[in-house]
């Protein structure tokens, strides 16, 4: 019961992240009939191209090796030897060529369907595939009725197939058993196609339906609830509440950091109370006054009150500490609009400095 609303609660489409997940774990969509249907297909290929050949030299074999037994001497262990591995090597030349058409079918069903990868989660043991409740569940479960009934369907299409060929050949079947010998084999052989050909287009429909029915099934099985796509979606981007503690983290490091480098500063712009900037200017080392820290409130106090203890100059202009505070940015030079107001008020801290007649008097 649970188990059927849990599925019934997966409403939303599997995001991208947990396809790419699944597909990393080796959990792909895959239809077994596309690799029973390129097994055909490559029994077919051999009976067309090679079968004719390989079964004329294995008929040849067979022949001297009943009706010639004088060629094969068995006195010594050797002799037997020998003649083991001829008989193999008559057999693998037969049987080869058929063995490696249906390895490629194989491999190649695998890659038509999903590119190979390795995946360490296949192969690792787990418990649950030697569970008898997994496998009850998997034989008597949605899928396991599904397989059976896939599986009944083939039979049943193959059978009707197969009964339709062969009375449409019974006729040169019985013709062919009239003749030569040698000339039964051609016979058997185009039979032997027609049954191929009509098996592989009967499988075709079959592995089609079978592929898009499995995928099908392997999105319905990815499908989510809402609730997993927010939990999804914080571990992605983050607990919104961990992100804003961290930015406040981050902050407070930069606001320890700007005040630290307050007493390098040669002058603090500010309001009375509001903006403070507290500017950096060394002759022949800056290009400009450059921005060393800026705050607002509590922020702007703290600034000036720093530069109070280190004797930097303070001085109050309402209006450039407010043009500047929304225009500049810290370890940054100014703008070039505030070179002249700036200018005036660094020549009044270096001729305060050197004891020279200021221009501007600090407030």
């Amino acid at each position: 019961m649970s188990e059927g609303a849990d599925k019934e609660s997966k409403t939303e489409e599997a995001t991208e992240k947990k396809i790419r997940d699944t597909i990393e774990k080796g959990k792909v969509p895959s239809s077994r009939e596309v690799a029973l249907l390129l097994s055909f297909v490559a029994t077919l290929v051999y009976v067309v191209f090679f079968a004719d050949e390989t079964v004329a030299e294995a008929g040849n074999f067979l022949r001297d090796f009943l009706e010639r037994p004088e060629m094969w001497s068995l006195s010594t262990p050797r002799d037997v030897m020998d003649l083991y591995e001829i008989v193999l090597i008559e057999i693998g030349k037969l049987l080869g060529v058929l063995i490696i058409l249906l390895m490629v079918a194989g491999v190649g069903s695998s890659v038509l369907q999903n590119m190979p990868q390795l995946v360490g989660e296949r192969i690792r043991p787990q418990f649950s595939r030697i569970s008898i409740a997994a496998g009850w569940k998997r034989l008597f479960g949605v899928s396991g009725w599904v397989e059976f009934a896939k599986s009944l369907g083939k039979l049943t299409f193959v059978i009707a197939v197969l009964s339709f060929t062969v009375n449409n050949t019974r006729d040169r079947l019985m013709a062919g058993m009239l003749t030569n010998p040698t000339d039964f084999g051609p016979v058997i052989r185009d039979v032997l196609v027609d049954i191929l050909i009509s098996i592989t287009l009967v499988m075709t429909v079959i592995a089609i339906a079978d592929l898009l029915w499995s995928r099908f099934h392997w999105r319905q099985e990815l499908r989510m609830t809402r609730q997993e796509i927010k939990d999804e979606h914080k571990q992605t981007e983050g607990d919104p509440i961990v992100k804003s503690r961290l930015r406040s983290l981050a902050r407070d490091r930069a606001r320890r950091r700007m005040m630290t480098a307050v007493p390098s500063a040669t002058l603090v712009i500010a309001n009375p109370t509001h903006f403070s900037i507290a500017l950096r200017y060394v002759r022949n080392q800056d290009a400009a006054p450059v921005v060393v820290a800026k705050g607002q409130d509590l922020v702007a106090l703290k600034i000036r009150e720093i530069a109070a203890e280190h004797g930097i100059p303070v001085f109050e202009d309402v209006a450039l500490a407010r043009s500047m505070y929304n225009q500049v940015s810290v370890d940054s030079v100014i703008p070039a609009q505030f070179y002249q107001a700036v200018a005036e008020l660094v020549r009044i801290v270096y001729a305060k400095k050197t004891g020279a007649p200021q221009r501007r008097e600090m407030q």
